[in-house]
C-alpha cells in the first residue's frame, strides 16, 4: 500500500506543477480594470485573467481609471501569453501575463499603476520595482499620502462600511410575550379595574389567571374593550 502511494504522489505532483505553471495563448479583448482582463484562446474560449502577484486601485478609488487605461494601451486587441499560477475563488486564471517581450505584470508596477500584492508574492523582483516608481513618484504614488490606501485595504475599509450601514438600519423588534413570561410580568395580587390595566395584555392576564369577570362586562370573552378591541 505504501508502494502505491508513493507511486500515486510521483505522478501526482509533477502533474500539479505543470497545471499551476500551464502556459496559455490568447487575444485580449476586454480590461476591466488595472490588473482583469479577458481574453479569447485560439479555441473561441474565453478565459477572465486575474494578472498574480500585483494588485491596482479599485475603479471607484484615485487612480483606479488611469490603471485600467494603463492596462489597456498595453494589451487591449493584442495577442498575449499567460503563465498561470493558480485560479482564483471566482474561477479567474491567476497569471504572469506577457505582449511579446513585454512582463505586463511587472510594467503596471513600473509604471506606478499598481502596488506588489505581498500576500501572492512569487517574485521579489517587483519589489524593486515598485520602490523605483515610488522613488521616481510615478503614477500613483505622485498622488498625496492620504489618497494612496493599497486597495486590499480599500476593500476592507469599504466592506466595513458597508456592514456598518446594514446594521445602522436594521429595526429591533421586541419579542412578543408569551404566557410564561406574562406571568413574570403579572399577578394576581389586585384585581383591578380597567381604567388601571396598563396594557391589553395585563387586562387579558386578569381575566384568564386571575378570574376578574367584572372587566369583561358582556360575557364576550374580551376584557377592558376600550383597550383590547
Amino acid at each position: 500500500m505504501k508502494r502505491l502511494i508513493a507511486t500515486a504522489a510521483l505522478i501526482l505532483v509533477p502533474w500539479l506543477a505543470s497545471a499551476q505553471n500551464q502556459t496559455l495563448e490568447c487575444r485580449v479583448v476586454g480590461v476591466h480594470d488595472g490588473d482583469t482582463l479577458t481574453c479569447l484562446t485560439a479555441q473561441k474560449k474565453q478565459l477572465k485573467v486575474r494578472l498574480g502577484e500585483i494588485d491596482t486601485p479599485e475603479t471607484k478609488q484615485p487612480y483606479g481609471t488611469r490603471a485600467q487605461q494603463s492596462l489597456s494601451a498595453l494589451v487591449f486587441g493584442k495577442d498575449v501569453r499567460l503563465t498561470v499560477q493558480d485560479t482564483d475563488r471566482y474561477g479567474r486564471k491567476v497569471a504572469r501575463v506577457y505582449q511579446g517581450k513585454t512582463d505586463v505584470n511587472a510594467e503596471q508596477v513600473k509604471s506606478g499603476s499598481a502596488w506588489v500584492y505581498r500576500q501572492y508574492l512569487k517574485d521579489k523582483s517587483l519589489l524593486n520595482l515598485e520602490a523605483e516608481a515610488k522613488a521616481a513618484k510615478r503614477g500613483l504614488w505622485a498622488l498625496p499620502e492620504a489618497e494612496r490606501m493599497p486597495p486590499w485595504e480599500w476593500r476592507k475599509a469599504d466592506r466595513d462600511k458597508r456592514q456598518a450601514q446594514r446594521e445602522g438600519t436594521a429595526t429591533y423588534t421586541p419579542p412578543v410575550k408569551d404566557e410564561t413570561e406574562a406571568a413574570d410580568v403579572f399577578n394576581c395580587s389586585a384585581l383591578k379595574a380597567c381604567k388601571a390595566m396598563s396594557s391589553c395584555a395585563e387586562a387579558k392576564y386578569q381575566l384568564q389567571h386571575c378570574g376578574n369577570t367584572k372587566i369583561d362586562g358582556n360575557r364576550d370573552g374580551i376584557p377592558c374593550e376600550a383597550l383590547c378591541r
